[in-house]
């Protein structure tokens, strides 16, 4: 029986005390490393961001608070998620393998997906990485979590792949890995020195 992602599901995950396992400073830390990463790399200020699998849009407002004239579009598979914050913080609704075909008028100068790829299947996620790969124009911060690494919170489908299966798929949909969840644009391969890519210990 496939999971809901509906109203109880992130009242448990997202805001009872006994289960959530974020916290908002956290949140703060993550978009700021994200941030960061793409205006570094990118040489300007972003303006363009958007978030895949961004459930009830956590990220809009720490990225508003530091770029306040951001851009910020969100994408999520849960119904409840659009009929709630589709309006109010502009999300709208698609799986993550839709990313295959799904196109905007523009790039991004950031794409967040964030602990969304470790419940997907393979085919899922081969098609989504295309899509990312696509239209990020700067850094995509795509956080998954792997056999290595242990995990809290909802292991409910969760897949424990290893980190090289993540990594090699990253690099066939062309993206760069540069560390800390971060992945930079294939555009930028000929502005980046050896030692900025990250690779797997052997």
């Amino acid at each position: 029986m496939p999971k809901t992602y509906d109203r109880a599901y992130f009242d448990k995950w997202y805001r009872d005390p006994e289960h959530a396992v974020g916290s908002s400073a956290v949140l703060k830390r993550k978009v700021a490393l994200a941030v960061a990463q793409a205006e570094y790399y990118l040489g300007r200020p972003i303006r363009t961001v958007l978030d895949v699998g961004c459930g009830e849009a956590v990220w809009r407002a720490p990225l508003r608070a530091l770029r306040p004239g951001i851009e910020y579009r969100g994408l999520d598979a849960s119904e409840y998620v659009v009929a709630r914050y589709g309006r109010s913080r502009n999300v709208g609704l698609a799986r993550f393998g839709q990313l295959e075909h799904l196109r905007f008028e523009t790039r991004f100068d950031l794409i967040v997906c964030s602990d969304v790829l470790h419940y997907l299947k393979p085919a899922e996620i081969r098609a989504g990485l295309v899509g990312i790969a696509e239209m990020v124009e700067g850094v995509a911060f795509i956080e998954v979590f792997t056999s290595r690494d242990g995990v809290d919170g909802d292991l409910e489908g969760f897949h424990r792949r290893a980190p090289d299966w993540y990594l090699q798929r990253f690099v066939e949909a062309g993206l760069l890995p540069c560390g800390s969840h971060c992945y930079l644009a294939p555009r930028l391969d000929r502005r980046i020195a050896a030692l900025e890519l990250a690779r797997l210990p052997r």
